[in-house]
């Protein structure tokens, strides 16, 4: 075992120096490699370059076996008594990681894709021919939409969760190898909560960066990528609540051991999903393939093999229950949420899996040529709603079963209450917020039962034990989110209705004409209560905010500008004539837009464009941050500036105040002149 224990540290120290070692060539611009090449650029920011590390396949891969290392060194300075079967599973996992990053072959079989490749390696082009020591003067940048802060946050805590669940795994493998098929849910238990926090949170971080940054104006948009991670959650929540309700009753044991070895199971397989390509036309977030799919097969069915043989080898070995399950028994309903988790998952899996079985189908000679929902977003929400409102309404009626012991009537008087306000509540906010559709509606109501409801045993428990809160915090959360989802998705409404005649493009789709209005420079427009006012472009200056475009000239540092004029920025700040100015990022223009509401509150947003040369133009909106509803503003299209206009022949005309005159086939006014300043 000690041999054991200091091979694990050997290996912990060898992935941080990768990890250090990658980073250090990323940080230090050594684009001869091509990870570095790829992913980052010369003046990409120090914070990006974070996101430049896990951007690639290798990099992720390197992140998921760096948070396995720090997990296999805290369990081997816990418990002592599990030490051994649980670091095997650990170990036997970052081996089959660390095949993913080697890049070496045997026997003329290639494993894994190493992140220490060279350029001149993997692109054949003919300057590599003439000069084998080229190195290229910057690389190709990170994608525009990964320049986010959530994206320098969100995919550590994601593969830290992702990471995190194979310990429960590595405790129930462990414990029926041992013989130990009682004692492993007591220590497993932790790390399957600690695991759904991080994970959830994860998942929740990549949300709000899609709401920040994507152009659709969502969080959650069902795609095959979203899905793989989201099921994982399901059944992980799932095999928690089932190991919580085994401490108090021998009859949930087998249904936790299939809920945590299935959890990690499909880590493995939303792992395949997304990394083996087999996503790459209906998904925009799925790798392409390196090569690895037969790797990453081995890899699930390795771990899906030996968990389903150790079962079954030892099922009827298993201590079971004598005592028959109550419809009025905590079991029951922990048993019945658990159940409609497993739905939800497997529903979503299901149709997420269809890529699969096309290519399957295909290994085996047939067109199966099953193809995934059009309509992706209105086909899983539809199925899910009914689901969470299902465990909307067991979240708050369960918890009363945990606490004391049941029977119709006293569940009835235990529910009286709680029933009461709800329906008050709900009456309440049908009526301010106006929902109509059925399956919203319900959803709304039994949210606010389940809030009601743990709130009542919230405060039963002030009274006794505070730190047994945490259920009912959890499910009062959870309801929450719930009443969250109902109302940014089902009743958010587009404000910036165009009717003023006039349209951006013919050639444009009506619906973009129509949804999307059209600003002109210093000329109010009046949008739903607001007054709009598009002041210009800006660019963003380093400690000092956002300065006119024209009062500033590029240099030849794409992160330099000098200040032609006196100036000001936004916040204030004076900007002296001369000045060399530290821009933030150079591929970032700003479009600054002053809202005034009509009962006079005044804001600003800066909506920006970021145009790379090696990626295109992406745009990504700015947000007005409000307690009931956020305004969420994003530039559509703008002139190209570099672009030559056509203009029509020069006319001269002298005018007075108030005079009418024709300019090509329009009739104007000329009211009067105002400083554009």
């Amino acid at each position: 075992e000690n041999y054991g224990n200091i091979i694990f540290y050997l290996h912990a120290i060898g992935i941080f120096g990768v990890v250090l070692t990658l980073f250090a060539i990323i940080n230090q611009h050594y684009f001869e490699y091509h990870y570095a090449w790829k992913h980052t650029s010369r003046f990409l920011p120090v914070y990006y370059q974070f996101s430049s590390f896990w951007n690639g396949q290798e990099g992720s891969f390197l992140l998921w076996m760096f948070w396995n290392a720090v997990l296999g060194l805290v369990l081997i300075r816990t418990n002592k008594q599990w030490r051994s079967p649980v670091m095997i599973t650990m170990a036997t996992v970052q081996m089959f990681l660390t095949s993913m990053i080697l890049g070496s072959v045997f026997f003329d079989i290639k494993l894994g894709s190493s992140p220490f490749m060279l350029l001149r390696d993997v692109i054949k082009d003919d300057i590599f021919k003439v000069n084998p020591d080229f190195v290229p003067a910057d690389g190709s940048g990170l994608n525009p939409l990964l320049q986010n802060y959530w994206m320098v946050i969100h995919p550590p805590t994601l593969f830290l969760g992702f990471a995190s669940t194979v310990v429960p795994f590595a405790y129930c493998i462990g414990g029926l190898i041992s013989g130990r098929y009682r004692e492993w849910i007591r220590p497993a238990l932790p790390w399957a909560q600690f695991s759904a926090l991080t994970l959830g949170v994860g998942i929740l971080m990549g949300a709000y960066w899609a709401y920040e940054t994507l152009n659709f104006g969502g969080y959650w948009n069902w795609d095959p990528v979203e899905n793989a991670i989201f099921v994982p959650w399901l059944t992980l929540v799932a095999s928690m609540h089932t190991m919580i309700a085994y401490k108090k009753n021998d009859s949930a044991l087998k249904t936790s051991i299939i809920l945590v070895i299935s959890t990690f199971i499909l880590i493995l397989y939303s792992t395949f999903l997304t990394r083996s390509g087999v996503l790459g036309e209906t998904s925009v977030h799925s790798f392409t393939d390196l090569g690895l799919q037969g790797q990453l097969l081995i890899y699930l069915f390795v771990f899906l093999g030996f968990s389903v043989f150790l079962c079954f080898r030892i099922w009827k070995q298993l201590p079971k229950s004598e005592e028959e399950t109550s419809v009025y028994s905590r079991e029951f309903w922990i048993f019945i949420g658990a159940a409609t988790l497993c739905l939800m998952a497997f529903q979503v899996i299901f149709m997420t899996s269809v890529p699969v079985y096309n290519d399957i189908a295909a290994a085996f000679g047939f067109d199966l040529n099953m193809a995934p929902p059009v309509d992706q977003v209105a086909f899983y929400t539809e199925k899910q709603l009914w689901g969470a409102i299902v465990l909307a309404l067991l979240s708050g009626t369960g918890q009363f079963f945990w606490w004391k012991k049941m029977s119709k009537e006293t569940l009835l008087n235990e529910l009286k209450t709680p029933l009461i306000i709800t329906l008050a509540l709900s009456t309440i906010v049908l009526l301010l917020g106006n929902v109509t559709e059925v399956s919203y509606l319900l959803l709304l109501v039994f949210s606010i039962y389940s809030i009601v409801a743990n709130g009542k045993i919230l405060l039963g428990l002030r009274k006794t034990n505070l730190k047994l809160a945490g259920g009912s915090v959890a499910h009062i959360g959870i309801a929450m989110m719930l009443i969250g989802i109902i109302f940014s998705s089902g009743y958010s409404k587009i404000l910036s209705m165009n009717n003023t005649g006039i349209v951006w493009s013919s050639e444009l789709p009506d619906e973009i004409n129509q949804n999307n209005l059209l600003l002109f420079l210093n000329e109010p427009r009046p949008m739903a209560d607001y007054s709009l006012n598009y002041k210009g472009m800006r660019k963003l200056i380093k400690k000092k905010g956002f300065v006119d475009v024209d009062h500033v000239r590029p240099t030849n540092h794409p992160l330099k500008m000098i200040a032609l004029r006196d100036c000001e920025t936004h916040r204030g700040i004076q900007v002296a004539k001369g000045d060399t100015l530290q821009l933030i990022n150079g591929e970032n223009t700003y479009f600054e837009v002053i809202y005034r509401k009509n009962n006079g509150r005044e804001f600003k947003l800066f909506p920006r464009v970021q145009d790379n040369p090696n990626m295109g133009v992406v745009y990504s909106p700015d947000i007005d941050r409000r307690l009931i509803a956020d305004l969420y503003t994003h530039v559509r299209t703008f002139p190209d500036p570099e672009s030559e206009p056509t203009w029509s022949e020069t006319e001269f005309a002298s005018l007075q105040m108030g005079q009418t005159f024709f300019v090509n086939d329009y009739a104007a006014t000329f009211l009067r002149m105002e400083p554009t300043r």
